[in-house]
């Protein structure tokens, strides 16, 4: 402090024609003596606040208008209260608690320190950057502590940082509470421990981990630990120790002050106590001088003190501190002492705009027309300027207070082994507001190496997976679980799997939609094959059963029953074997509408066949009665083809109507799940493939009727149990049909369909014709028209 105000006092530009002057006192980091000096200094008494007398101004003692002090938080608030409604602005180097960012308590409070929020979402960051979701804490059993665990995990939700456990610690019962921290470090499978507490509490702990060989532990520290010397310079627990990364108040190099401390000699400033204990403790010598002053002035508490010093021998002038190495002298990281020196120059600045005197052409500043004087400065006038206070520092930084805070600024820095033994303090990056600047490459972890340590509850889910939560546990100890089929994560630590869109389907690892693939009932495959064979063997059996009926067509049994109805459903039995083939293969536009026309109309003509067979056999034994010769006129052979063909037109016209309005299209089904998808013919109107199936349906259960009620009829060629049994074996094959086609996915209920085409085709053919074509080869002499009229 001593040296900015000098170098102030010399600068041409700052405060020119005036000289800075100051009081330093010390509290010995005792609230009660850090009021008594406050109120001391604020009161114009320079000597003690306990002074009867009252205190002359015009000996140079007067109020002064500002403090820098308040050393620690606790401190800072106490004296900020007491000064608050006197006005006088506090500045603290020191002093980082969040709870005096409050303008509405501390109004007069400003500090050159950051706020310990920044520093917790600092190491939030370092957390997170690094992937370390499962982290230990150790803190101080106070607000230090409390309010930056807080803060760290407001920073670390959402990002799946959980804390392993916290433990805290308090110095009357340092070395148990130690103790017990250290035990839970080992028991914890967190790797990575982050320690808000100060850095004797460290060290004690730090203790505790090298009895029980804890060294495996990546340790993150706050600014309250991260430089300690001490612990640096502890080789009982370097091992522990190794490869903390922290962060340290930043440190900035102050011109011309390491030369100013080497020049320093309590026999050129005879006043200064400071440098003078400094003296007496580093070279082992006295002035007696100043020691009989010093005793003269001192109270009587500290008498003993001075009369142990005076046996020290007298200094002979040729001490120097030019060649001495102690952290007294050690300016290669100046930290606090840099926040001192920056309080001092923001409290020059605000003076120096509170002196200024406005340009007579401008409009007043700050509500004032006229000047300060240096003699009667008042403290609210300052506090008001300390609120303004913008400007450039030696060093070139941008120096301003919002509120009475400065911008977050720390230094990002590791302790690195050395071939000597102590750790050494490295810089490998620095904290500029929200933004992270790290050299990684420059971090030498725990382990020895520049291998980022890992430190979770739960590995990463690989691709292919999703986290799921353990029942009872934080949201980072998760199990992974594959994804389902259509899902996929194509990224590490996936909290959800995302659903691949309906043409693609997840791959085998569940890391990627690939194309689904078009299946489809094939002529290459097995069942494609086998229903094809079937198919093919129905044609050629029932071109065999018509070359036999051909061949015999003049026998009595061919000529029964109308030969020429018996030739059109051999014709339409062939038909309906045939149309089974365009269900196989891969669809088209013109094969889904062919396909269903061909199967509906073929079917109809067959069952339509069997119908007029029936009702001819019905009408001709009705006509056997007396009175009923004339029924036989209306079902001449001429009218059998005219009943076909009218119940196969009303089917073609339903199949005309219906694919002209709305036919079947080859549609892929991609609401069946699976990689293979299968493409069919997609019924576009469900109503027009409903009345082909129930026009068949209808015409089928009339054929049964009526074959049902001409069953007992006499004579050896009535068809009418044949066209029966053969009827409820068609009934029963397509009311199967429904529920098996419905229940079957993608191909398979073609295979359906087309099974059912040839079972109810075989059906027809051998119940119908297999009888006949057994009495023409293997019986022929039962092919005889009197055989066939017995009764």
């Amino acid at each position: 402090m001593v040296f900015a105000v000098e170098e102030i006092n010399q600068s041409p530009t700052l405060l020119p024609g005036l000289s800075l002057g100051y009081h330093i006192r010390d509290s010995c980091a005792l609230y009660p003596w850090a009021m008594q000096a406050a109120l001391s200094l604020v009161s114009g008494d320079s000597t003690s606040c306990n002074s009867a007398s009252p205190p002359d101004y015009s000996a140079g003692d007067q109020p002064v208008p500002l403090i820098i002090g308040g050393a620690s938080s606790i401190t800072a608030q106490i004296l900020s209260r007491a000064l608050g409604p006197l006005s006088v602005p506090l500045m603290s180097y020191q002093s980082s608690c969040p709870c005096l960012s409050d303008r509405q308590q501390f109004p007069n409070f400003f500090r050159t320190i950051p706020s310990d929020i920044y520093q917790a979402r600092a190491m939030a960051q370092l957390a997170i950057r690094f992937n370390w979701t499962w982290i230990g804490a150790v803190v101080a059993n106070n607000d230090y502590g409390h309010v930056a665990i807080k803060v760290f995990q407001e920073e670390t939700q959402g990002a799946g940082v959980c804390l392993a456990f916290v433990e805290t610690l308090r110095r009357e019962n340092i070395v148990s509470d130690a103790r017990r921290a250290a035990l839970t470090i080992q028991a914890s499978t967190a790797r990575v421990i982050l320690i808000f507490t100060w850095y004797t509490d460290v060290r004690e702990l730090f203790l505790q981990l090298a009895k029980i060989n804890v060294t495996d532990r990546q340790f993150l520290a706050s600014e309250a630990w991260s430089t300690s010397g001490n612990l640096l310079q502890n080789l009982a627990t370097s091992k522990v120790a190794s490869g903390t990364l922290g962060v340290a108040i930043r440190s900035s190099a102050i011109a011309g002050f390491g030369s100013y401390l080497r020049s320093l000699n309590p026999s050129l400033r005879l006043d200064d106590e400071f440098l003078r204990e400094f003296w007496e403790k580093e070279f082992g010598c006295s002035s007696g001088a100043t020691l009989i002053s010093s005793y003269a002035s001192s109270p009587p508490s500290r008498s003993n003190a001075f009369l142990q010093k005076a046996s020290l021998p007298l200094c002979n002038g040729t001490e120097s501190l030019e060649t001495v190495q102690n952290l007294f002298t050690d300016i290669s990281q100046l930290r606090v002492t840099y926040n001192v020196y920056l309080a001092v120059y923001a409290a020059a600045h605000a003076l120096h705009s509170l002196l200024s005197c406005p340009d007579t052409d401008s409009p007043p500043r700050n509500n004032s027309s006229t000047c300060a004087f240096p003699k009667h400065i008042k403290p609210i006038e300052l506090l008001q300027h300390l609120d303004n206070v913008n400007f450039t520092t030696p060093q070139g930084e941008r120096f301003y207070f919002q509120g009475g805070d400065i911008p977050a600024k720390y230094d990002l820095v590791n302790w690195q082994n050395t071939a000597e033994g102590p750790l050494k303090l490295v810089l490998i990056g620095r904290v500029d507001g929200f933004d992270l600047h790290l050299n990684e490459s420059a971090i030498q972890w725990n382990t020895g190496s520049n291998q980022v340590p890992t430190s979770v509850c739960s590995d990463s889910c690989p691709p292919g997976t999703r986290m799921a939560n353990r029942k009872g546990e934080p949201v980072c100890c998760f199990d992974c679980i594959p994804c389902a089929e259509g899902e996929i994560s194509n990224k590490s630590g996936s909290p959800h799997c995302e659903r691949c869109l309906p043409e693609f389907w997840s791959n085998i690892n569940r890391t990627a939609c690939i194309p689904r693939q078009l299946d489809f009932l094939s002529f290459n495959e097995t069942l494609g094959i086998t229903l094809t064979t079937v198919a093919v063997s129905g044609t050629m059996v029932t071109t065999a059963v018509f070359v036999v009926f051909l061949y015999y067509r003049q026998t009595p049994v061919v000529r029964a029953n109308n030969s020429e109805l018996s030739f059109l459903l051999l014709l339409s039995l062939k038909l309906c074997f045939l149309c089974s083939l365009v269900f196989i293969g891969r669809p088209s536009v013109w094969s889904c509408r062919f396909q269903q026309a061909a199967f509906g109309i073929s079917f109809v003509l067959c069952v339509s066949c069997l119908q007029v067979k029936t009702i001819v056999v019905l009408a001709a034994f009705r006509s056997a009665r007396p009175g009923a010769e004339a029924l036989m006129k209306w079902f001449g052979p001429g009218q059998q083809r005219g009943s076909v063909c009218l119940f196969t037109c009303i089917q073609i016209i339903i199949c005309i109507i219906w694919l002209s309005l709305s036919p079947p299209v080859p549609r892929p089904d991609l609401a069946v799940p699976g990689l293979k998808v299968t493409l069919e013919c997609a019924m576009a109107s469900v109503v027009g493939f409903s009345l082909v199936l129930g026009y068949i349906g209808l015409l089928a259960c009339t054929s049964l009727l009526l074959a049902f009620l001409a069953r007992k009829l006499p004579d050896n060629f009535n068809e009418a149990k044949l066209i029966t049994f053969s009827m409820l074996i068609f009934c029963a094959v397509w009311v199967a049909f429904v529920p098996a086609y419905v229940s079957s996915p993608g191909k398979y209920a073609v295979a359906v369909e087309i099974f059912a085409i040839l079972a109810s085709s075989y059906g027809l053919l051998f119940c119908i014709f297999a009888p006949k074509c057994f009495i023409i080869l293997l019986r022929p002499e039962k092919n005889t028209k009197k055989h066939l009229m017995a009764r």
